[in-house]
């Protein structure tokens, strides 16, 4: 099978939930709850320059749409004196329209329908009270799964497209949106309440053949205090489909990643700080990391409740990106709306310093800004040195209803000629999306 350039630098696309994820009772009672849940995202998308990413694009701009329809049934049961059984199953419909994406990665064409829930476990309620309450809980099946901030695990939504490896890793349209999140087979073991000491263990299997449908053991041990979050977080890959493997994947097998974390306020109410240090020991090659420190206040008191962020992050010339995803909005861990999802870096060979500022006119609407400059660690590894800005809005139209437009210029330093990755020129490249969520 051919490879694309894309893959040695594994991205993730941003994902995006509707709302707040809602459902629909359809029986309940004082041990049954039964739930119909949906949740329907379109979106639309134009980028004035293409990119060298995936090797498919010429010199020109792009306009694509896409869209996604995940729909099911959730279920918890009360077991008397014994805990609760839970569980979810449902699929997900997908599609993309249009031009494909702007580095090249989908053409458009991409349309399928698979389950994506298909969970049961079982919680323990009070049955073990120096745990808290339900202080262990047991779940196997397909289910996401996201650890601390989403830096290393957060879902397995990598969804490439038919444009790359000749379609062979082609997960059916979305490719920004990546609906498709859950891992394909999972046992986790959850000990421990929401306060004081707790853990996790952990083995999840990837069927994602853009992620090397690689497999992992996971370990967790947290903290948990009102003034913040410390955890300790240990990966070791213990298995990769070589049939699908980047060189960067090849060194994944046996890779054994540790990390370090801490979120919180430190008791200080308007403050927000959070950081985490990962470290990689590979096989055959060299070790590697990633790391960043993150610090925030919020203008409680203030009209619109402004606040303003700054982060600065740093990932070696070979560090493995993993399972990365978004649990905190725009920004996290898709470090700028081009360069995260279109042009690099991809949270790998780079520096990345982000500076935020948000505010909400309204109970409905939220405003923010994100701007970001990019510097390559190796230049001889490609140069994706540039700055970008975003502006964006959520506007919750109803409680099931979101409505999200985004604009942002991004502007590299080199062009794909010059060893970056826009093709043709080193142009300021105005980029715009929209995004209509419901959820119900």
């Amino acid at each position: 099978m051919s490879k694309s350039p894309l893959l040695r630098l594994s991205t993730l696309a941003l994902l995006i939930s509707a709302a707040n994820a809602g459902a629909h009772e359809v029986y309940t009672d004082e041990d049954t709850h039964l739930s119909a849940n949906l949740e329907a995202v379109y979106a639309l998308f134009h980028s004035q320059e293409n990119y060298a990413t995936a090797g498919t694009l010429d010199e020109g701009s792009s306009a694509w749409q896409e869209g996604y329809i995940k729909y099911g049934l959730s279920f918890d049961q009360g077991l008397t004196g014994a805990g609760t059984v839970y569980g979810a199953f449902g699929f997900l419909s997908s599609a993309s329209w249009g031009d494909g994406d702007a580095a090249g990665i989908s053409d458009g064409t991409e349309r399928t329908t698979k389950i994506e829930d298909a969970s049961l476990g079982w919680r323990s309620d009070t049955l073990v009270p120096a745990l808290g309450e339900d202080g262990v809980d047991v779940s196997f099946g397909r289910q996401n799964v996201t650890v601390g901030d989403a830096f290393l695990i957060g879902g397995d939504a990598l969804n490439m497209g038919k444009r790359v490896a000749d379609g062979e890793l082609n997960r059916g349209g979305a490719y920004y949106l990546a609906p498709r999140k859950n891992f394909d087979e999972t046992a986790v073991l959850r000990l421990g309440g929401k306060q004081g000491w707790r853990g996790d263990l952990m083995w999840l299997k990837s069927d994602n053949p853009a992620q090397a449908k690689s497999e992992l053991h996971v370990g967790t041990l947290e903290h948990v205090a009102d003034a913040g979050t410390i955890g300790l977080t240990y990966i070791d890959v213990t298995d990769v489909d070589e049939a699908f493997a980047t060189p960067l994947q090849l060194d994944r097998k046996d890779m054994k990643t540790y990390s370090l974390r801490a979120q919180g306020n430190a008791g200080v109410e308007n403050l927000f700080l959070s950081g985490e240090y990962a470290w990689q020991d590979k096989r055959d090659a060299d070790n590697e990391s990633g790391w960043y420190l993150e610090a925030g206040w919020t203008f409680k008191d203030t009209p619109w409740s402004p606040g303003a962020s700054y982060r600065y992050s740093r990932f070696s010339q070979g560090y493995d990106t993993l399972f990365f995803g978004q649990v905190r909005g725009y920004g996290t861990w898709f470090q700028g709306e081009v360069a995260a999802n279109y042009a690099g870096p991809f949270n790998s060979n780079s520096v990345i310093q982000q500076i935020g500022f948000k505010a909400s006119p309204l109970e409905t609407v939220n405003l923010g800004l994100l701007w970001y400059d990019f510097n390559t660690v190796d230049k001889g590894m490609g140069n994706t040195d540039g700055k970008e800005i975003d502006l964006y809005a959520q506007w919750c139209i109803t409680p099931n209803v979101i409505l999200m437009p985004l604009l942002g210029l991004y502007q590299p330093d080199k062009s794909a000629e010059e060893g970056g990755t826009q093709l043709g020129n080193n142009d300021r490249n105005l980029y715009s999306q929209l995004i209509l969520g419901v959820s119900f």
